[in-house]
């Protein structure tokens, strides 16, 4: 699949997507993901940044509030739209601009430190996505990012459930199998919400495994710092008890590089 057709699926999902995430229905990134990303985050203030994968720009404003100086890029020139309406209304603090995750338009070493939430598993070249990461950061900056953790996140997948309906284990298959999917789903009670928006997304997923992950972030001379597998605390699963899945296997994977 093209860089084209993915834009054209994330040009689509755009709207409904920031209305429905900005209204709180993207629980697992805001009870879940987002938190512990941020836990790991190092310091960030009065660096340099660039987030890549942006979408509407939820998560780097939230690095422009710890002090950073953000450049921001997404393939989706509706979600950089979205973004930059945000961002007049809020104040200049965050330069967005449509890009590639492939073709960064930045100078070598531009940047302190790159993050990237939830994207890179949707990019059809994510080996190059990487090396350009490492081009644009500066000899001991930092790159985080976040993906949907590929052993837990197959082409087979289904939900082992007890007799009262609880999950209680991922039957997971086809994990070496690198076919692209395109998904369709929408995120939980959103339908019920908001009728006219309910239309579920569709999501070009290119799955790699953990060797690929690990390997090709070293490959493009990264040195892996932390890897972090988040999943809900008790309080979490109390307030949002339809996350309990995530408490089974990991959901996410968070990768902490220094170049």
């Amino acid at each position: 699949m093209t860089e084209e057709r993915v834009r054209d699926y994330w040009n689509d999902n755009a709207p409904a997507w920031t209305q429905l995430a900005r209204s709180g229905y993207d629980l697992y990134r805001d009870a879940i993901n987002t938190p512990a990303f941020f836990a790991i985050l190092p310091e960030v203030c009065g660096l340099q940044g660039i987030d890549i994968g942006c979408g509407e720009g939820h998560n780097t404003r939230l690095l422009a509030a710890r002090g950073a100086n953000m450049d921001a890029i997404d393939i989706s020139p509706v979600f950089i739209h979205l973004a930059q309406a945000t961002e007049q209304a809020n104040g200049p603090l965050i330069q967005y601009q449509v890009a590639s995750a492939t073709k960064l338009p930045f100078a070598d070493d531009a940047f302190d430190f790159a993050t990237s939430f939830m994207c890179l598993m949707d990019v059809p070249d994510a080996k190059a996505a990487i090396k350009e990461v490492f081009r644009v950061i500066r000899p001991g900056g930092f790159f985080l990012f976040s993906i949907e953790h590929p052993c837990f996140k197959t082409r087979h997948l289904a939900k082992v459930k007890d007799a009262h309906g609880q999950i209680i284990a991922y039957e997971v298959g086809e994990y070496f199998s690198d076919a692209v999917q395109v998904e369709k789903w929408l995120f939980k009670k959103a339908d019920q919400a908001f009728p006219p928006v309910s239309r579920p997304f569709q999501i070009p997923v290119f799955h790699r495994t953990l060797s690929f992950w690990i390997n090709e972030t070293i490959g493009a001379g990264f040195r892996l710092d932390a890897i972090n597998e988040p999943h809900p605390n008790a309080q979490t699963l109390h307030d949002y008890p339809e996350l309990a899945g995530a408490g089974q296997v990991a959901y996410f994977l968070h990768l902490l590089c220094r170049k």
